[in-house]
């Protein structure tokens, strides 16, 4: 009896020993990796065995059976998929919460205004995320807007300007996806439907053109006062049949097929391109760049003006004429603010004032006296 009674005082010991350790354990901050911190990927549909597993594994945790009794403790919640960083020391509990929670790793990206997806992609391999190849193929795919906006060739003008929270190796196709996306939500607030609800298949043709003409005012004008003129002189020139003659189109053409070098010259305006409205009547067959909010309010609703012309005013801006006359000074003005002149030429000096007669003078008559 008294071997027993040890026996059992001793696995009572044991346990609460274990317990205690175990307790210790998972209550007091663990940091069992490097200083630079370490990431652990939580695949989808592991078992908390598994993650428990992985934690240890990395030295986020002193103990995987500590963290499964706790998650035992919380039936009702689940460490969720995704990659997470730890990078300073943190309790077990603090673990399985940050898990929980789903606080995954994330970094932010930024698409800005009037950016192509070529230049998306070159910022995506910049910051490592994935290859430019893999994003572009993406969003070569239109098939996420088909039923959007048919006709449309690629995701290019969908891909929706705004500061992305990324993983650090995300998925290309749910990247754009999620572009798309964003564009959906503000096109919507933007643009509601009628009250009825009901739209028409020229209802969706038309968001391809809107779409479209949105990205030229953007890659015209940085200003948003000025966009909603830029969009009704483009506007009043395709109502006359003119060319556009929009360099930015030549550039997104040549672009296309890896010709542009940063630079575009006299002898580019003539490049063999759908996209250059210098050789093409009306727009591009689609957009040239991602537009915001701002140049799609002024596709959708352009200033009513008489402008045909606009050039630089080098301070960001432009200056706008009606007629070819008035955008043939203003082109003067623009090279002579570029050549470090005012705008405008100074009045050609006044001539010297003519020299005002002398008076005449004015002779007395002498009386003669007769002499006596």
């Amino acid at each position: 009896m008294k071997y027993l009674l040890a026996l059992l005082l001793l696995i009572v010991l044991i346990a609460g020993g274990a317990a205690a350790w175990i307790w210790y354990g998972f209550t007091q901050p663990y940091q069992g990796f490097a200083a630079g911190g370490v990431f652990v990927d939580v695949p989808h549909g592991a078992s908390q065995r598994y993650v428990a597993y992985l934690l240890q594994k990395n030295g986020v945790v002193r103990s995987a059976l500590a963290m499964r009794i706790y998650a035992r403790r919380h039936p009702k919640r689940t460490m969720q998929a995704g990659e997470y960083l730890f990078d300073h020391a943190m309790t077990g509990s603090e673990v399985f919460w940050k898990l929980a929670n789903g606080e995954v790793f994330q970094q932010p990206f930024t698409v800005r205004e009037g950016e192509t997806m070529f230049d998306i992609a070159r910022e995506l391999e910049t910051g490592k995320f994935m290859r430019a190849g893999d994003f572009l193929y993406a969003a070569g795919d239109p098939a996420l807007i088909r039923d959007f906006a048919p006709g449309a060739q690629t995701l290019e003008g969908f891909l929706f300007p705004a500061t992305y929270q990324l993983p650090r190796h995300p998925a290309a196709s749910e990247l754009s996806a999620e572009m798309v996306h964003k564009f959906k939500e503000e096109w919507k607030r933007i643009a509601p439907p009628p009250a009825g609800g009901a739209t028409n298949e020229g209802d969706h043709r038309a968001v391809n053109r809107i779409v479209t003409l949105a990205s030229l005012v953007e890659r015209e004008t940085p200003k948003p006062e000025e966009r909603p003129l830029v969009a009704g002189a483009f506007e009043n020139r395709l109502r006359k049949g003119m060319r556009l003659q929009c360099d930015p189109t030549v550039i997104y053409g040549m672009e296309r097929l890896g010709k542009y070098n940063g630079t575009l010259t006299g002898k580019d305006l003539s490049f063999d391109s759908l996209y250059n409205t210098y050789e093409h009547g009306g727009l591009p067959p689609g957009p040239i760049g991602n537009p915001g909010e701002a140049s799609l309010r002024a596709a959708l609703r352009p200033a009513e003006t008489n402008y045909l012309y606009f050039v630089a005013n080098t301070q960001g801006g432009h200056f706008f004429s009606a007629t070819l006359a008035e955008h043939n000074k203003n082109v003067v003005k623009y090279r002579r603010l570029m050549a470090g002149l005012p705008a405008d030429q100074p009045p050609p000096p006044a001539p010297p004032p003519k020299p005002k007669p002398s008076p005449k003078k004015k002779h007395s008559k002498q009386h003669r006296g007769t002499a006596r």
